[in-house]
């Protein structure tokens, strides 16, 4: 018999990752009733299951950790991705976010019904409504897999599927992809494969990860204008990298920060070594053999594809929450215009390191959230018609995005304002949840639910 409860005074955190569990925090300190669920075993997110073996973040252990609750001392600049999970576990535990966390529950549908309170289904049968729903459910598990003509009949898989350097030892392995799981997989290849290449499709960023003995990310540039951030950015590529050419691959044919750039200068290091070949695009497979752009052929017996992941979220409406380029349709971050009480929260990615910014955004959140049960309109509604627009990209500038949450905590009480002179006006029509039909399996269309 499939079960069914109303729980209309409490919103479903959906995720328990670093910004789930951040949410969840900032709720509880501001009195938001909640439930908490992840579909995984423990906490963690990425940093439990979606990591391979010896990997270390990127950014520094400053900028990663969150500001009121920073990474212990003793750990290293670039801290392991299993010091990464005991710090998240640490921070649940002092926190009291363990206790209420419901593990192993996945999410399979979440549908807002016509008073916009919202039933959850789960994937045993379980349907639960709510007055609201915080998705906080990662950017970094649905795989972006690579296209390419033929067959190719050695083993390919993606980063996500790499975990331990055993998987590479002694084979002939061609890296796709160039962002920080592609540096990374390269590298472990040159040290254990028989050999390595590395096939980019264009030109990439890299950035030292230490300049002049400090983490790049703990540099005080990151509050400067974007253009003086490159500015600076530049020179320290000239200075401690010099032209990318020179190491056989590609000059960028973005500007920084278009794309997320990788932090890191081992794989260079090995290409100048020639332990690492670089390669153009790939034009076919066929079999064993790779055939690439500029008529060279490779042979391989592992092929890893780190081409990255899609943001999406699959137990929601496509039409509901449009993923455009990877970047959600949402007002202030995390507010869909056409409907109240869903938040869609870290599908966005900071430059240099989440805690600096997910710390300060999941307090203004928590407290907009709680604002919203005094409001008739939805935030993101009252948001757009205040002139905010859909961002243009998923990466988020650290300092241009404190300097957002700080003008807008200043700015709170005036929604509530807002929010009542706009619905005076009659401005937006009833909420209508059959304009957003759910895609069945099948690829037909299953109408929302009426309450």
């Amino acid at each position: 018999m499939r079960r069914n409860s109303v729980r209309t005074d409490r919103l479903l955190v959906i995720g328990a990752g670093p910004i789930g569990l951040a949410m969840a925090d900032a709720l509880k300190q501001r009195g938001v009733a909640f439930d908490h669920v992840d579909a995984s075993d423990g906490i963690g997110g990425l940093w439990r299951h979606g990591v391979y073996q010896g990997v270390h973040i990127v950014s520094s252990k400053k900028s990663t950790g969150y500001t009121d609750y920073p990474m212990p001392a003793h750990y290293p600049d670039f801290p392991s991705s299993a010091q990464m999970l005991r710090y998240l576990e640490n921070f649940a535990h002092d926190r009291n976010l363990s206790d209420g966390l419901e593990l192993r529950r996945r999410v399979v549908r979440a549908q807002p019904l016509s008073d916009e309170s919202w039933r959850v289904t789960f994937d045993d049968g379980e349907e639960r409504t709510y007055k609201g729903v915080v998705v906080c459910n990662g950017h970094h598990w649905d795989k972006r897999e690579i296209e390419y003509p033929g067959r190719f009949t050695g083993t390919l898989m993606h980063s996500a599927e790499y975990k331990e350097s055993k998987q590479l030892a002694g084979q002939r392995v061609l890296v796709v992809g160039g962002g920080n799981s592609g540096c990374d997989i390269a590298c472990e290849s040159a040290r254990v494969g028989a050999a390595c290449d590395w096939s980019l499709r264009s030109g990439y960023w890299f950035l030292p990860k230490t300049v002049f003995g400090v983490p790049l990310t703990d540099v005080p540039i990151w509050n400067l204008p974007v253009w003086l951030q490159r500015l600076i950015l530049h020179t320290a590529v000239r200075i401690f990298i010099g032209d990318y050419r020179r190491y056989g691959l590609q000059k960028p044919g973005h500007k920084l920060f278009a794309r997320h750039p990788a932090f890191g200068t081992d794989v260079l290091n090995y290409l100048r070594q020639g332990r690492i070949k670089a390669r153009p695009d790939i034009a076919r497979f066929a079999g064993t053999k790779v055939h690439f752009v500029d008529g060279s052929v490779g042979e391989y017996d592992v092929v890893v594809a780190a081409t990255g992941f899609r943001n999406s979220i699959p137990f929601l409406p496509k039409s509901l929450v449009p993923i455009e380029n990877d970047v959600a349709h949402v007002y202030g971050g995390a507010f869909p215009a056409n409907v109240k009480n869903l938040y869609i929260v870290g599908w966005a990615q900071a430059r240099n390191g989440f805690g600096t910014i997910i710390s300060p955004a999941s307090k203004l959140y928590a407290d907009m959230i709680a604002l919203q049960d005094e409001m008739e309109l939805p935030i993101g509604f009252i948001l757009k018609w205040r002139g905010f627009k859909i961002p243009e990209t998923q990466l988020l500038d650290p300092g241009a995005t404190r300097r957002t949450i700080w003008v807008a905590r200043r700015i709170l009480p005036l929604l509530k304002r807002r929010s009542r002179l706009l619905a005076e006006k009659g401005l937006r029509e009833p909420f209508d949840p059959a304009r957003y039909p759910f895609e069945d399996e099948d690829g037909g269309l299953a109408r929302a639910t009426q309450a």
